[in-house]
């Protein structure tokens, strides 16, 4: 007996690919036509190619049936079947390359006359450069501004442990809201606008539209607090070499204005500039971060010691472990409210969604780890610089114990060492140390100009991920004209439909905030923005995991609804711990543009959740309406109107509708000859929601008008008496001519 020709190679339910393993079958051999559920490999130049290559048979199927080199070639050895193609892909003529060679579906006639499909070779066309990695992304945007300048400040004034609770309440959000990002994030193709585009998609227009507008604003304004950071740091260069522009205000207002017109004239370059400069920030913040750490073991000089640093001392971190609040911020959520806007970048990543190659993959991988590895080096960081400086000195080098300017009694932890800066910090007046100096990295470090570079990277990359997410999101958002005045942003320009409208907008917004040129009130506006954002990414995912609708299949299992519910009420918490007049504000915008959208209902159908959960509530309540007994006083009639098309008959719509009153079910029911036609019955039902009459409309075909509408009867009233357990309750209304 023979051996077969051909070797099965994979299982796919009721369809097996099999790969032919010596010359071709008896049947093509002797000149048979193909089947229509063969397909034509790719040619070889090699003849012993051509035999490994020859096509596979399969079993047939009125499906499309599988391209084997899909199969052979997209699975990793060792691998189970998961990055086999989708449903869509086998149906939608979709194209996979392999190996410089682009498979594509075509439906194409065989040799009898009937289409078959076929997996066919094409030519390999332009592809999309590959973009940066989220998690690089979203590790340079949370290492922006607050890292640097703002880190030794918190610590000095919350203390160590203090410092640690304020990380990992901020990490706990973020890392809720990563999970649900995700989640979402992997349900189905992630298109261009990011966080707006998850929540509009997942909660509906409503409460997406809101969202759109809010977390737009905070991008902007986020745009404005990373770029007063550098100013500031620029602005202290130019007092240290008395070059001063013309004050020190001013100046933050001067080199913030030249500064947000670079980075716009960068992201309008394109994404390729933008990532490329994204890289060079990334390598520049890492030397940065070594040159710190190695600062901290190198002895102090009698310098850095007048400035309150000393290396790393047991008693500095111990007395740096408890609070010591100072200021009008000087409390616990003061300090969360300046920290917070830190780390908002975990959804860097998501907002560039429609620049990924594979959103899918680099969201939740990206964000997970970038929230990671950032926690740990702001935990490090605060509790190495903790250990090594005081919160109070002069800076001045007489002020040692044994100097003329010596006080009776030394204050302070410096005393220890030698050194006196009593007088200033009983006045208030030192200039330097944890409490008092935004520099202090500078000062620990072994070479203050790489910090002084990294504040740079830190400052200008952050300020260029949200100049470059905020007109995306909020052009996604004027593209659903959802509100009004507002579609003159939509429009976009060029090959990739760059938004420069909403650029321009973002820039006037960023440049009236740069104007306040004070960091810690512009750090606290955008917090609560960002925080709602969290709570209704963290409801999205939530609400879409109870309502489970069948469109709800995220790849990414790693999350919790109750986790997600969790997420959602702590951010809403913080809100108003925070800046509960703000969280009102914030509330207010969206209750105002949640009453808008749902007054508006805009023609969108995005298959939300809460379409899902409406379903569910629906079909719960009416299989419990079937187990209420009939009463008197709860009698509702219930009525089939033989109008036609309603519009024909207005005064029948109008008669039943006087005693159904809008609380009892009525259904205008039509007999058509013809097929029945969708967009008609979508008509009628706009005629009837504009003579304000609440009913439904239903056709049918019949060959003639009485059995049809005795089908219709049929149909009609026996779903319905089980529905809403009403046995001989409906009546029939006849074609009456009025």
């Amino acid at each position: 007996m023979e051996s077969p020709p051909y070797k099965t190679v994979l299982s796919l339910g009721r369809f097996k690919v099999r790969k032919l393993q010596s010359g071709p079958p008896p049947d093509q051999a002797n000149g048979a036509p193909k089947g229509p559920g063969e397909s034509t490999p790719p040619p070889q130049p090699d003849s012993r190619q051509a035999e490994e290559t020859d096509p596979p048979d399969y079993e047939t199927t009125i499906d499309a049936t599988p391209c084997y080199e899909f199969y052979a070639h997209s699975v990793p050895a060792g691998r189970t079947r998961k990055n086999r193609p989708s449903l869509d892909m086998l149906r939608n003529a979709s194209t996979v390359k392999d190996k410089g060679v682009l498979y594509t579906w075509v439906l194409s006639p065989s040799l009898e006359g009937d289409c078959g499909w076929s997996c066919e070779p094409g030519h390999l066309g332009s592809q999309a450069v590959p973009f940066l990695s989220t998690q690089v992304r979203c590790m340079l945007n949370i290492w922006g501004v607050i890292l640097y300048l703002r880190l030794p400040w918190i610590t000095a004034q919350a203390g160590i442990g203090l410092t640690w609770l304020i990380i990992l309440m901020s990490t706990v959000v973020t890392a809720i809201t990563g999970l649900s990002i995700s989640a979402i994030s992997t349900n189905g193709k992630v298109k261009s606008g990011g966080t707006y585009f998850l929540i509009s998609r997942s909660l509906g227009p409503e409460l997406g539209g809101s969202i759109g507008l809010l977390f737009s604003f905070a991008n902007a304004v986020a745009v404005a607090m990373h770029v007063v950071g550098f100013s500031e740091t620029v602005r202290d260069l130019l007092l240290e070499t008395d070059s001063v522009i013309a004050d020190p205000v001013n100046d933050i207002r001067i080199v913030g204005v030249l500064t947000v017109t670079v980075l716009l004239g960068i992201a309008l370059a394109g994404m390729e500039w933008e990532a490329k400069a994204q890289v060079i920030f990334f390598i520049v913040i890492m030397i940065s971060f070594v040159n710190y750490f190695i600062g901290t073991l190198i002895p102090a000089t009698e310098e850095k010691q007048s400035k309150g640093y000393y290396s790393y001392r047991g008693d500095i971190f111990v007395q740096n472990i408890g609070p010591e609040w100072r200021g009008e911020s000087g409390s616990f959520f003061g300090m969360f409210s300046i920290f917070f806007p830190s780390a908002t970048g975990i959804l860097a990543g998501a907002n560039i969604s429609g620049d990924l190659k594979d959103p899918a993959v680099a969201i939740p991988k990206g964000t997970l780890t970038a929230i990671f590895l950032t926690t740990l080096t702001y935990l490090a960081i605060s509790a190495t610089i903790g250990a090594c400086v005081i919160r109070d000195a002069s800076g001045s080098l007489n002020d040692t114990l044994g100097s003329i300017n010596a006080t009776g009694d030394c204050v302070g932890v410096g005393c220890g060492y030698g050194w006196n800066f009593t007088e200033c910090t009983v006045a208030g007046t030192c200039e330097y140390g944890l409490a008092n100096n935004y520099q202090t990295m500078s000062l620990v470090s072994g070479l203050s100009p790489l910090i002084t570079a990294g504040i740079f990277a830190a400052t200008l990359s952050s300020a260029l991920a949200c100049l470059v997410s905020a007109p995306k999101v909020f052009q996604c958002l004027c593209q659903d004209n959802l509100y009004p005045l507002i579609g003159f942003f939509a429009k976009g320009y060029g090959k990739n439909k760059e938004p420069l409208r909403a650029y321009a907008l973002t820039f006037m917004v960023a440049i009236a905030f740069i104007l306040i040129a004070e960091l810690n009130t512009i750090a606290p506006i955008i917090s609560n923005f960002f925080l709602c954002s969290y709570a209704l990414i963290n409801f999205s995912c939530f609400h879409a995991t109870v309502t489970n609708p069948p469109g709800w299949r995220p790849s990414f299992r790693y999350f919790s609804k109750w986790t997600a519910l969790f997420g959602a009420v702590i951010s809403v918490v913080i809100m108003f711990l925070l800046t509960w007049w703000a969280a009102l504000i914030v509330v207010g915008i969206i209750v105002v543009s949640l009453a808008y959208v749902t007054y508006k209902k805009p023609d969108v159908n995005w298959g939300s959740s809460v379409q899902a959960g409406t379903y569910n509530i629906a079909l719960s309540y009416s299989v419990n309406l079937t187990e209420v007994e009939d009463h008197v006083k709860n009698f509702r009639p219930q009525c089939l109107v033989l109008t036609g098309p309603p519009s024909f008959r207005p005064a029948l719509v109008d008669f039943v509708s006087a005693f159904t009153k809008n609380v009892s079910l009525m259904i205008c029911g039509n007999v058509l000859h013809t097929a029945p036609c969708v967009g008609d019955s979508d008509e009628h039902v706009k005629w009837l929601n504009d003579r304000k009459v609440r009913s439904f409309y239903s056709l049918i075909s019949a060959g003639e008008l009485r059995s049809g509408a005795r089908s219709l009867m049929q149909v009609k009233h026996c779903p319905l008496l089980a529905m809403f357990g009403t046995a001989a309750r409906c009546v029939t209304v006849p074609t009456l001519l009025l």
